[in-house]
């Protein structure tokens, strides 16, 4: 794949996704890597990186946002992402039975998974899946396009998408948006 984006993924794609973490060793914690990177757009590094107080309030509960720090995030590039319904469901699921982690993603053996081993989860289940040109990335890029595409409906612009991301310029967030020949032929054709 070196030189090519990630393939965005289709709804149906994520739900195969979805499908392949359910019968894993570890469906749950699987689960929750395929939606930290589908519904919150975080990197491999990120998801790595995620810790608990990161993602829930006072109270220890499942937050609204994930509070992704600086030190966790490439770059330096923090940020508040808030947490979709579906994701928030993975999470308290995940919650309990992985009580005394410190970090969300554990791994089987104890202690951190490592980004290059979630790299190769996803590597592993894009192979077995059959899909051609998806990576670690494609959850992330799939993310980020369809928060553009939908951004407007919310009442924000690109540079909401752009936060969002943890992009330092716009111009790295334009770059992951798909486009879309058949909106761009419904766009002409109210203009």
């Amino acid at each position: 794949m070196s030189g090519r984006q990630a393939k965005v993924l289709s709804n149906t794609e994520v739900k195969l996704l979805l499908h392949f973490a359910c019968r894993t060793r570890n469906p749950l914690r699987n689960r929750v890597i395929v939606l930290l990177s589908a519904k919150a757009g975080l990197r491999a590094g990120e998801i790595a990186a995620l810790t608990w107080d990161m993602v829930v309030d006072p109270q220890g509960h499942v937050g609204t946002v994930i509070e992704l720090r600086d030190s966790a995030a490439k770059m330096g590039s923090g940020r508040l992402i808030p947490i979709h319904a579906e994701l928030a469901k993975a999470l308290t699921a995940w919650r309990k039975t992985s009580a005394g982690s410190h970090y969300v993603v554990g791994s089987e053996r104890g202690g951190q998974m490592t980004p290059l081993s979630i790299v190769v989860w996803f590597n592993r289940a894009f192979h077995e899946l059959g899909l051609q040109g998806c990576s670690s990335h494609s959850g992330r890029r799939t993310f980020i396009t369809r928060a553009a595409r939908l951004v407007h409906r919310a009442g924000g612009s690109l540079r909401d998408v752009q936060l969002l991301a943890g992009h330092r310029s716009i111009q790295t967030t334009q770059g992951y948006i798909d486009g879309d020949s058949a909106a761009q032929h419904k766009l002409v054709s109210l203009i």
